[in-house]
């Protein structure tokens, strides 16, 4: 069985954070989703969600690409998670092009950094909102 990781937000979740879970799961058979949390959005990322941890985690629980949500804490957290998880394949998105490559030196895992759907952001919705 080949895993896959993915990291993220996922706050006010759109059609293009399913098209990147969609895509991750087609790097592998099981695909699991490190969810930042309130404390670590807010304290390292300076991002107040407008959904909590709990209700972002059952809303990618229910999505049938997503077959396990892990809380993300830290930064530093990638390399134990890939390890712990038995993970073959780490994908972001490619705004984090480059910025990972260190897992596939200190772990078997590839990285993969897949296309973001253009036209579409969590930060381009609530800038919309704001305007209305």
């Amino acid at each position: 069985m080949k895993r896959v990781i993915t990291y993220g937000t996922f706050d006010l979740l759109h059609y293009g954070h399913i098209n990147l879970l969609r895509r991750a799961k087609e790097q592998g058979d099981y695909l699991v989703v490190a969810l930042s949390t309130d404390e670590f959005n807010w304290d390292e990322k300076q991002k107040k969600c407008y959904f909590s941890y709990e209700k972002r985690k059952q809303l990618l629980e229910a999505i049938r690409y997503v077959d396990l949500v892990i809380p993300e804490n830290n930064w530093e957290q990638k390399i134990t998670d890939v390890k712990e998880y038995h993970i073959d394949t780490f994908v972001m998105g490619d705004d984090w092009a480059g910025k990972f490559d260190f897992i596939q030196d200190e772990t078997e895992a590839e990285v993969v950094y897949l296309a973001r759907t253009p036209e579409i952001s969590t930060t381009q919705i609530k800038k919309d909102l704001k305007l209305n």
